[in-house]
Order: C-alpha cells, then structure tokens, then sequence
C-alpha cells in the first residue's frame, strides 16, 4: 500500500534490555539500525535514552520524517500516547508515562504508538500474508478475496493483532487481548502460560524430571531434531503441547473473526514440530448437549504453507446453481473456509512495516 511513498518515518524495536532505531521509507529501512541500552528499570534514563537514540537517526536522515512510529510491549492508552500497567520489560513504566506527548513536544512531529502484535497482524495485512494469498488465489483462477486477519506472534508472550475488512482493529480500550483466555488443559491458568516460550521450557523440565535444565527453545528444538543430546520424545512433546494450546485459542478467535491466521515470532523455527497439533486443535470437534457432532471451527481450516492444500483452498467446491424459475446459472461456492500461514517477512519486519503504514494512513486521514 505504501510501498511507493517517499515519506520517511522514524521506528523504534523497543525491548527490555535494547532500544533499536531506525527509519523507513517505502516499506524499506533506509539507515543502519541504532541500538542502545533500555535502562528500561530507571524512567529518566529511558526516557533521556529514547530522545537521544531518536536523534541519532534523524541527524543521518536526508528527508525531514513526518512521524515517529513504533510498538510498545505492554499495556497501554495507545491512541492517547500514554504507556502503564503491567509491564514487566519496562516496570519504571508502570504508573503511567505519557511517552507520545513527551516526544511530540521534544521532536515536533506525531508520534504513534501501538501494541507489537496489533502493529504485526497491520504489517501481514499491508504488506505480507493477506496480499500474497489474495495474489495466488488470483493466479489460480479463484474469485475469492480475503480481507481479514489474525496475527499471533509466538514469543515470550502471545501476542495477537486483528485486522478486519483492511483496518486495523485497537478495540475502544486498546485492549484486544487473547492472552488471558484460559489454558486447555489447567483451566485456572492463563493461556499464555502454555503457549510462549516459558511453556516450552516448563514441559521439558517436566518431562524430563529437570525443570533447572537451562536450554532455550533453539536447544529444545536441536534436541527435537537429533541434532543435540538430549531427551528427544519430551522435545518433541513440548512443542506439540505449545501447538495444542495455542490451538486451542485460535479457535476461539478465529470463530469470532472468520479470517486468515498468521504466525510469527522466533519459536515458529520448531513449527514442523507445534503445526501439527495446531491443526489438529483447529480441525477438532465439539458437541452439542443432545451429542450432535460440530465442528470446532465452523469454516473449514487448512494449511496454506502447504501447496496442495493451498490449491485445495483456492478451489474450493464451486460449482453453477440454477436461478429459480430461469435459464441463468450462478456459480456458488457453499465451502466457508480460512488457512494458516507462517510469516515470510518475520515479526520484526512485518511490526516495522505495520508501524510505518500506520502512521501514514494517520496522517492521510487527517487531510
């Protein structure tokens, strides 16, 4: 959508421990990446740290950027700029900062501020996942378009963005959450608990008798994959558990929005391992107290990373059906259907590219 425009919007990775700057043009970074330390636990620092870092690129910057615009982990007043809450990245945060209106008034310019997962599903629908589906479905000769998506990153946290008919949706509290849903299997525990890169670590440990073990998911996954010594079956099975319960979520969301899902974040390297029982959660089915059958998802779910299912997607079960009382024909297609994907551009890319067109359509609609 963007991808033309000549304006240069400023971005920032904002994590725990580094604050990455950089600035964009035409879906592109257009400087080297500036990384300094957070000082995420001392306000003032943080603070003094953001301007500076902010600075830095504007100094290599050719063109006058029209905005600032980056995603914030956490909660937060995001139309209105303000950032607290539970932030434990950033806990010198917590009591509320109003960080738009700080670096508006320090730069001058807009400044937008998003939450990461609803910054990666706006960077797949602009630029990513709904625009090369919508693109094959073409070259195959289907009529079908689709407009909405789900994005999940899978991470330290499950993180969800949605976008709905090409808009991206914050809700009226900037609060369009599935974290909080509850786990499958330990209804009193949040979802998120069984669905991030904790719960990878806390199964293995489980499994293998030794919650202390130290590995990170990679090592999990090398494990997995006989590549490093290790237990591999509780490998294996940590993975296919993050997929079930991250499966288990999605169904609830995807039931809710009827539109696309796509995954990012560093754990989807193990997919081969998690997409499985993803799938098989999605595909699953459910009753009725009178032991009618239905299926979990009432649209039909496949793999688009898959070619054949791919093209099974784009086919669907069109076929003519005659208009009563005519000679005419029309075609119909009764299939309801949706598909999952990991991302191509990555979580980073796609937050970057979310966060850059956001800030452009903002300005365009105050035109």
């Amino acid at each position: 959508m963007y991808s033309y425009d000549n304006r240069v919007v400023i971005t920032l990775d904002a994590g725990g421990t580094n604050l990455v700057f950089g600035a964009m043009q035409a879906n592109k970074f257009i400087v080297d990446p500036i990384t300094l330390p957070s000082h995420a636990e001392d306000l003032d620092k943080c603070l003094a740290t953001m301007v500076e870092g902010f600075r830095q690129v504007i100094d290599r910057l050719e063109t006058k950027p029209v905005a600032i615009s980056f995603a914030f982990p956490g909660p937060a007043d995001y139309p209105n700029g303000i950032i607290g809450g539970y932030l434990p990245n950033f806990p010198s945060f917590r009591e509320g900062v109003a960080l738009g209106p700080f670096l508006e008034a320090k730069f001058g310019i807009p400044v937008f501020i998003n939450n990461d997962g609803d910054l990666f599903a706006y960077g797949e629908a602009l630029g990513g996942a709904l625009p090369e589906v919508n693109a094959r479905l073409e070259e195959l000769g289907c009529p079908k378009k689709y407009k909405n998506l789900i994005g999940y990153t899978f991470g330290t946290g499950l993180g969800i963005g949605v976008v709905v008919n090409g808009r991206l949706n914050r809700g009226d509290n900037s609060c369009v959450e599935t974290f909080c849903l509850k786990h499958k299997k330990m209804p009193d525990i949040i979802v998120e608990d069984g669905a991030a890169i904790r719960a990878v670590k806390r199964v293995y440990g489980e499994l293998t008798g030794n919650p202390d073990h130290g590995l990170e998911p990679k090592d999990i996954c090398d494990i997995a994959d006989g590549k490093r010594d290790g237990d591999r079956e509780a490998a294996r099975k940590a993975f296919a558990e993050m997929g079930e319960i991250a499966g288990d979520a999605m169904a609830t969301a995807v039931t809710l929005i009827d539109g696309l899902i796509v995954i990012g974040g560093g754990v989807t390297g193990a997919r081969r391992w998690i997409m499985p029982t993803l799938f098989e959660e999605l595909r699953s089915k459910i009753h009725t107290i009178s032991g009618d059958e239905l299926n979990r998802v009432q649209m039909k779910v496949y793999d688009l990373d898959n070619e054949e299912e791919f093209r099974e997607f784009a086919k669907g079960s069109q076929r003519p059906l005659k208009v009563y009382g005519t000679d005419r024909y029309v075609a119909y297609d009764p299939q309801k259907r949706i598909g999952v994907m990991i991302s191509k551009l990555g979580a980073s890319k796609a937050i970057s590219v979310g966060a850059y067109a956001f800030a452009l359509s903002q300005l365009d609609s105050r035109q």
